[in-house]
């Protein structure tokens, strides 16, 4: 799958989902769901035509180890994985899945901490949280030579326009009033 672009629907609360698949855009973001969900939601996005990426992090019931990455790979089969964690993405990597590293900006180290994390690990993407940050986004795709999605924080058109002014390929939501 290609690094996604635009508007990518979060889906925080299951009420979200049916609309999520909606929409017109391709691919669908599962940020929290249960191990016994998450199967029957990537096929139902898989059957709406839509990409589906989900957050390995926010599996309830999943462990982030090799035998939970070998279980999402051949039972649940998303197009791509997010997570904070440098073992699930190398994990994700290795298998020939997307693989995007989600990183939180707190301060000037986190920064520094995320940046060195990102280079050892080389993800194909990059979500920054919050997204509303549009010098972060610009200083991190630049420092890293990677395409960076915003995300959290987001609540407005503005906030999105902002976002991919900055350099961002596109903006992870679960505001369902911008999708």
């Amino acid at each position: 799958m290609h690094v996604p672009t635009g508007i990518l629907p979060a889906i925080r609360k299951l009420k979200d989902f049916d609309r999520a698949l909606e929409t017109s855009y391709p691919t669908i973001v599962i940020l929290e769901t249960r191990l016994s969900q998450i199967k029957n939601l990537v096929t139902y996005s898989k059957r709406a035509n839509k990409n589906i990426l989900v957050h390995f992090d926010l599996i309830q019931g999943l462990k982030s180890d090799d035998y939970g990455m070998e279980y999402v790979l051949r039972e649940i089969k998303p197009n791509g994985i997010l997570s904070t964690r440098a073992n699930v993405i190398k994990m994700a990597k290795k298998h020939d899945m997307l693989a995007i590293q989600r990183v939180f900006l707190l301060d000037s180290l986190a920064l520094e901490q995320n940046i060195k994390l990102i280079k050892s690990v080389q993800p194909d993407c990059i979500e920054v949280l919050p997204g509303i940050i549009p010098t972060m986004i610009h200083y991190l795709s630049e420092e890293t030579g990677l395409p960076v999605i915003a995300g959290g924080l987001i609540k407005t058109d503005d906030q999105v326009q902002q976002a991919l002014e900055a350099g961002a390929i596109g903006v992870s939501t679960s505001n369902t009033d911008l999708w």
